[in-house]
C-alpha cells in the first residue's frame, strides 16, 4: 500500500518589487513537478539544501499550502481539500515550532491532545503510558515546558504527535540544537517506533547522523526536482567511487609514488592516507605500491563521509537528474 503518492507536483511563489509604473512581479518555483511514491512503513530522508524546497513540499503534503499544480495523495486524502481528516491520521513535528504548551508540562499537554483527537479515556490511557515509558518522560512528566532541556522537549514533542497512533510522522529538522547524547537518543526512539509499529517516516534534517540512523530510503532534492532516490545502504557503494585507504608502517617512509587518480591526504613518518578513484586504478594496485615501500602494520579502507556524498549530489546542475 503507498502511504503517499505525488504527481507532477508543482507549487511556485508570485512576488511584487517596486511601486507605481515600476512595479514588477517575480515568479518563483520553490517545488518543480516531482514524482514519488513512498509506500506504508517506509522511513526516508527527504534532504536537500536551505532553499531546495523541502518545507514547501512538506506543507502541501500536511495541508497547509495548495499546489500551483500537480497531484498529491496521503493516505488516500487529497491533503490541501480533506485537511481535517488527514490530521487525524498523521503527525506532525518541526524542530523550530512547538505544539506542546509553553507553561504546561507535557502530562496536561497529552490531556489536551486527547480531547483534541477525541481519544477514548481507556485508549488515551493505554496510549500515554506506552509513549511515558518508551519516550522516558517520567522524569519531567510534570515539568513546564518552559523549564525542560531542549533534548526533553524534543522527546515530548515525538511523543505527544504520537498520540493518536498517526500512520505518518512528519519530521522537520527534529534533531536541530541537540547535543550528541539527546540526538542519539531521539534517533533510536523514532528509528523504533518505525520498525515496531510500522508508522511511515517522513525526515528531513540536515544533520547526516539522523539520516543513517532512521532512513532506509534517501531523496535528495535541489533547484525543486528530485536529484537522487536511492536506498541509504547503497548511496555511497554505487554513487561515490572514492575509497579512503589508511595505512601504518612498522618503519618510516619517505615518499609514496605519484599514481592517476590517487590523491594523498596526509603524509607521516610511520603512516599515511589517500583518496581513491576507483574508477581510474584499482584499489588492489594501489595497496601493491605500498607493500613495496615499508613494512605495513595496518590497513584501513573507509568509504568517504556521507555528508561528502550528499554535498557532491547538491553541486549537480538542476538538469541532472540522478539515480540508482
Amino acid at each position: 500500500m503507498v502511504a503517499i503518492h505525488i504527481d507532477h507536483l508543482y507549487k511556485s511563489f508570485t512576488f511584487s518589487r517596486g511601486w507605481g509604473k515600476h512595479r514588477k512581479q517575480t515568479n518563483v518555483v520553490a517545488v518543480d513537478r516531482i514524482s514519488l511514491n513512498i509506500p506504508c512503513g517506509q522511513a526516508i530522508a527527504f534532504i536537500g539544501p536551505n532553499g531546495a524546497g523541502k518545507s514547501t513540499t512538506i506543507k502541501m503534503l500536511t495541508g497547509i499550502l495548495h499546489p500551483t499544480a500537480g497531484k498529491a495523495m496521503v493516505l488516500g486524502y487529497v491533503p490541501w481539500k480533506d485537511r481535517q481528516s488527514l490530521a487525524r491520521r498523521i503527525g506532525v513535528v518541526f524542530g523550530q515550532r512547538s505544539q506542546l504548551w509553553y507553561h504546561l508540562p507535557p502530562r496536561d499537554t497529552l490531556e489536551l491532545l486527547a480531547r483534541i483527537y477525541d481519544l477514548e479515556p481507556k485508549v488515551f490511557r493505554q496510549r500515554r503510558d506506552s509513549l511515558v515509558e518508551r519516550f522516558g518522560l517520567n522524569e519531567f512528566w510534570s515539568t513546564p515546558v518552559r523549564k525542560l532541556s531542549l533534548g526533553q522537549r524534543m522527546r515530548a514533542e515525538v511523543a505527544a504527535s504520537l498520540l493518536h497512533a498517526p500512520q505518518i510522522l512528519f519530521l522537520d529538522e527534529p534533531t536541530i540544537g541537540l547535543d550528541v547524547l539527546a540526538r542519539q537518543k531521539l534517533r533510536n526512539l523514532i528509528c523504533e517506533w518505525n520498525q515496531q509499529e510500522g508508522t511511515t517516516v517522513f525526515l528531513t534534517s540536515h544533520d547526516t547522523g539522523d539520516i543513517e540512523r532512521v532512513a532506509q530510503r534517501i531523496i535528495v532534492i535541489n533547484h525543486g526536482q528530485v536529484m537522487l532516490d536511492a536506498p541509504v545502504s547503497e548511496l555511497r557503494r554505487r554513487y561515490l567511487n572514492e575509497k579512503i585507504l589508511s595505512v601504518k608502517f612498522h618503519t618510516p617512509i619517505y615518499e609514496f609514488p605519484t599514481l592517476q587518480g590517487v590523491r594523498q591526504l596526509e603524509v607521516m613518518d610511520f603512516g599515511l592516507k589517500l583518496e581513491i578513484n576507483t574508477r581510474l586504478i584499482p584499489i588492489e594496485q594501489v595497496i601493491s605500491q605500498i607493500l613495496q615501500i615499508g613494512s605495513v602494520a595496518d590497513v584501513a579502507i573507509e568509504d568517504p563521509p556521507l555528508d561528502a556524498v550528499i554535498a557532491h549530489i547538491y553541486n549537480q546542475p538542476a538538469s541532472e537528474g540522478l539515480s540508482l
